[in-house]
C-alpha cells in the first residue's frame, strides 16, 4: 500500500512539473494570441488520446446520456485554458499558477450543487481561507496594472473547477477517461478554429515549436495525473500538486526574472495553507 502511495506522490509531482513546463513554453512562444496557443496545446492531446483509444481497441463511443455533461466539461475547460494562458502571458508565473490552483476549492462548491455532496463547516472555512489568499494575489485596485490578468487567472481556476466536477460526473456515469480527454481536446480545437482561420497570427518556427512542446507537456501532465489517482485516492495526494507553485516561482525567477511581491507571497501561503488543512482533514476523516 505504501509503495503505491509513493508512486502516486511521484506521479502527482511529475504532473505539477509538466504543467509548469507547459506554462513556460506558452510564455516562451511570445506574442501569439491566447486562442491560437490553446489550439496547438490541445492539438497534441487530440492525437495522443486518439492513439490511446485505437491502441486499446475501444474506439471513440461517448454515451448519449453523457453528451450534455461532456459538452459542459469541454466548454468550461476551454474557457479555463484561455483564461490561464492569458494570465501566464501577463502575470508572474507563480501568480498565474496559484490562481489556477483555486480549482480544487471550486470543485467543493460545484460538487455541492451538481453532485449533491455535503459540505461541512470546515469546508467553508477552507474555501474562505483560499479566497482570502486569492485576494492578496489579485490585489484588486485601479492602480494594479495586472488586474485583468489576475482576474483572468482567477476565472481560469473557477471554470477549471467546474470542468473537473463535470469530469467526475461523467466518470461516475461510466464514461472512459480517454474518451473524455479526446472529446474535450477535439471540442477545444474545433471551437477556436473559426477565429484562427479569420485571424491567424503568423508564427516563426521557434513559436510553433514552443506551442507543440506546450502541448506535449500538457499531455504528459494529464497522463501523470491519471496514473497518480489510479494508485491512491485524491485525499492522500492532492496537496502535492501545489509543488507546481514552487516550480513556477523558481523557473519564473530564473527564466523571466519574476519576483513576487509581499502580498502575493502572503496569498501563496494562505492558499497552500488551505490546501494543507483540507489534506489533513481528509486524512483524518
Amino acid at each position: 500500500m505504501e509503495k503505491k502511495k509513493s508512486k502516486a506522490i511521484l506521479y502527482i509531482c511529475s504532473s505539477a512539473f509538466f504543467f509548469n513546463l507547459m506554462n513556460i513554453f506558452v510564455r516562451l512562444s511570445g506574442d501569439v494570441p491566447s486562442i491560437q496557443k490553446s489550439f496547438f496545446r490541445n492539438l497534441v492531446a487530440v492525437f495522443v488520446a486518439l492513439f490511446m483509444l485505437l491502441k486499446s481497441g475501444e474506439g471513440f463511443h461517448p454515451q448519449k446520456k453523457n453528451l450534455p455533461v461532456l459538452l459542459g466539461r469541454s466548454f468550461f475547460g476551454t474557457i479555463g485554458i484561455l483564461c490561464n494562458f492569458y494570465a501566464v502571458d501577463h502575470l508572474p508565473l507563480a501568480n498565474a499558477s496559484i490562481l489556477n490552483k483555486m480549482a480544487p476549492f471550486m470543485v467543493l462548491i460545484f460538487s455541492y450543487f451538481i453532485l449533491k455532496e455535503k459540505l461541512k463547516s470546515i469546508h467553508f472555512f477552507i474555501i474562505l481561507l483560499a479566497f482570502a489568499g486569492c485576494f492578496f494575489v489579485v490585489k484588486p485596485s485601479p492602480d494594479n496594472m495586472n488586474l485583468l490578468g489576475s482576474v483572468s487567472g482567477l476565472m481560469g481556476g473557477i471554470t477549471a473547477g467546474l470542468a473537473y466536477t463535470l469530469v467526475r460526473l461523467a466518470g461516475l456515469r461510466g464514461e472512459k477517461g480517454a474518451t473524455i480527454v479526446l472529446f474535450f481536446s477535439a471540442f477545444s480545437c474545433l471551437s477556436v478554429l473559426p477565429y484562427i482561420a479569420l485571424n491567424f497570427h503568423p508564427m516563426t518556427l521557434h513559436q510553433l515549436s514552443m506551442l507543440l512542446l506546450a502541448g506535449a507537456s500538457a499531455t504528459a501532465a494529464q497522463f501523470s495525473v491519471t496514473a497518480a489517482y489510479s494508485h491512491a485516492p485524491s485525499k492522500e495526494i492532492s496537496v502535492y500538486d501545489y509543488t507546481q507553485v514552487l516550480w513556477a516561482a523558481a523557473f519564473g525567477f530564473l527564466l523571466f526574472g519574476d519576483i513576487p511581491d509581499v502580498f502575493s507571497v502572503i496569498g501563496y501561503c494562505l492558499i497552500i495553507g488551505a490546501a494543507i488543512v483540507m489534506y489533513m482533514y481528509n486524512q483524518r476523516h
